[in-house]
Order: structure tokens, then C-alpha cells, then sequence
């Protein structure tokens, strides 16, 4: 039985509630949207083109610490952009596993040296148009950049971000073929909602984790009073609610859900100014398989126990991916 933490967070930062009013019990509750017409048929289609792709991946290291070699790299992804991020390879341990590591909606100007996956190889992409792919065109800050080409399915750019995704996993293959059947994924936020989305027609990654992930329950979400990119979109939508939700509905993080046939790991916040909650639970209501979920205070918030949860998640992961490494 999942259980409610009892806490009281400080809300006065905002002129609205990033609970929204809602127990753990009517989060658990929450019913994810279904599928629009065509939507396995579109992403099957997308998926197929990017896996007859050749990344070409590119790297040079560019430093060693006494767990880690360090590579900058780079590949080619859809629309014959460059996609750039970092690579980790244990110096100590042999490589038994590989992780896909993304990012929130800030982008990345590091690669993560403090994850727990000493025996791993991990590949950390940064996304087009954010950095460390930056892209002409392209905003690079959150509130641009989740509205470029929204217009239509076809030119979102999370369709782009997605593809990136399922081009990191051909590239890291394509380098460490062994690890066919090894690799998990871990996403944060946008990396989260991007996670779900990229997933759910990407048999590749064996194990996920999804933390406080974005894009869940559109149509809810749209009415829901928030910060971050979300906002953004909120007032695009105001302006344009049919065509926007009709495109919104192939980029729903908790209709991707539904799709997951790899086990999956989530950890949603009860309390969220940026990502809010009841999206973050439709994702993970979704899920249809093997499931785990570690409950978070809060998200995009300090508070007090926040480094005492994060030992407790990291915990949690370390076990969550061990078979990875059968």
C-alpha cells in the first residue's frame, strides 16, 4: 500500500497551490487520456525512419577521474542535425550495463559523474535546440523552445527530441554492441515526459526511470496554473485550443504510457509549481506493466528532506537496475 507522507510545504512563493487540492489517493485515481487515431501508426512510422539511421557517433576524451573516463560526443540525428552530450566509461569496472541519461528543460553543460552505475557506460545527449545542441532556428530557453513548430504534428520539435533519444540508443549500440539488452534509461522533467514518449516504441532500452515527468495529461494540464514551459504553452493554447490540443495529443506523456512493456520506475512529486502533479501520476497511472514508484515531497522546490529522499531514490535505482547487469 502506497502511503501519503504527512507534510506541510511552504506555498507563499505562489499565487496558486502546487498540490492543486489533490490527496495521493485521487492522484493514484487520475484516468490517462486515450490514444488519438493514427498515433501507433505515426510513431511506428517515425520510429522506423530513425532506426534506418546512422549516427555517427563522434567522440574525443577530454578528462579522467578515479571512476570515469570522459568523451565529448556528438551524432547525427533526424533532419541531419548534430546532437552533442558526454559519455562516461568506468575506469575501474568493466562495462556491464548502459544508460541513456537526459536532462530537464534547462539542457546540460555536464555530464552527471555521481550516478551510482560505476560498471556502466553512460551516454548523457543533450536535446536539439538546448544546450549543448543548440540549433539556428531554435530557441534554446524552455519557453521558445516547447513551442517551436507546434503548429503540427509533423514539425513539433519533441518529435525531433524523441528521435534524439532513439538516436542516442543506435549510437551507443552501434559502439558498445554488447550491451544489446543492457541498457536502461533514466530522464528527469523534460527528460521524464520525453522518456515515456521515446519509450514506448523503443524496445532497445530494457529498465526506465522517470522523475517528475513533464508532458502527462495535456488536457488537464492546460488548465492547470503553473510555471516553467508549461506556461508557455498554457498561453499559446489560449489563442489556439483546438489545433493545439489536436497536435498536444501525440506528445502526451501519459498516452505514451500506456505503450510501456519495459519495467519502469517513477518517482512524482505531491507538490510541483512547474510540472504539475496530476500530470506527473497520469504518466505513471498509465503504465500498464511492471511498476515501481517512490513518492517526492515535492519537485522544482527546496525542502528539508529533499536530500534524505534523494539517498532513498538512488537506493531504490541501484536495485531497481541491477538486471540490467545479467
Amino acid at each position: 500500500m502506497i502511503e501519503q507522507p504527512d507534510i506541510q510545504l511552504d506555498a507563499s512563493a505562489y499565487d496558486f497551490d502546487p498540490s492543486y487540492g489533490y490527496s495521493l489517493s485521487q492522484l493514484l485515481s487520475i484516468v490517462p487520456p486515450r490514444p488519438p487515431a493514427g498515433y501507433q501508426e505515426f510513431w511506428h512510422s517515425c520510429y522506423k525512419a530513425a532506426l534506418a539511421m546512422q549516427p555517427q557517433l563522434q567522440l574525443y576524451q577530454v578528462a579522467t577521474t578515479d571512476d570515469w573516463r570522459v568523451f565529448e560526443i556528438s551524432y547525427i540525428s533526424t533532419d541531419q542535425l548534430t546532437i552533442r552530450g558526454w559519455l562516461l566509461l568506468p575506469t575501474r569496472h568493466d562495462v556491464k550495463r548502459g544508460f541513456i541519461v537526459s536532462h530537464g528543460y534547462g539542457g546540460r553543460t555536464a555530464p552527471d559523474l555521481g550516478l551510482p552505475f560505476k560498471d556502466a557506460a553512460i551516454l548523457f545527449p543533450c536535446c536539439r535546440g538546448l544546450p549543448m545542441s543548440t540549433q539556428t532556428g531554435i530557441a534554446s530557453d524552455a519557453y521558445g523552445h516547447v513551442l517551436h513548430g507546434i503548429e503540427h504534428k509533423d514539425s513539433y520539435i519533441l518529435k525531433g527530441c524523441i528521435e534524439d533519444i532513439w538516436l542516442a540508443v543506435s549510437a551507443l549500440l552501434n559502439f558498445l554492441p554488447q550491451l544489446t539488452g543492457h541498457l536502461g534509461y533514466l530522464g528527469t522533467s523534460f527528460g521524464g515526459g520525453i522518456g515515456a514518449l521515446a519509450l514506448a516504441f523503443e524496445p532497445r532500452i530494457a529498465r526506465a526511470h522517470l522523475n517528475v515527468p513533464s508532458f502527462g495529461h495535456h488536457s488537464l494540464r492546460m488548465r492547470l496554473p503553473t510555471w516553467g514551459s508549461a506556461h508557455s504553452v498554457q498561453q499559446y493554447y489560449l489563442k489556439h485550443r483546438k489545433a493545439t490540443l489536436k497536435v498536444l495529443k501525440f506528445y502526451d506523456a501519459a498516452i505514451a504510457a500506456q505503450f510501456l512493456i519495459q519495467p519502469t520506475h517513477c518517482a512524482c512529486a505531491l507538490f510541483d509549481p512547474c510540472v504539475a502533479p496530476p500530470g506527473q501520476f497520469a504518466i505513471y497511472n498509465a503504465i500498464p506493466g511492471r511498476k515501481q514508484l517512490y513518492i517526492l515531497q515535492a519537485g522544482h522546490h527546496d525542502y528539508p528532506e529533499q536530500a534524505h529522499q534523494q539517498a532513498e531514490l538512488n537506493a531504490e535505482l541501484q536495485s531497481f537496475f541491477a538486471p540490467l547487469c545479467g
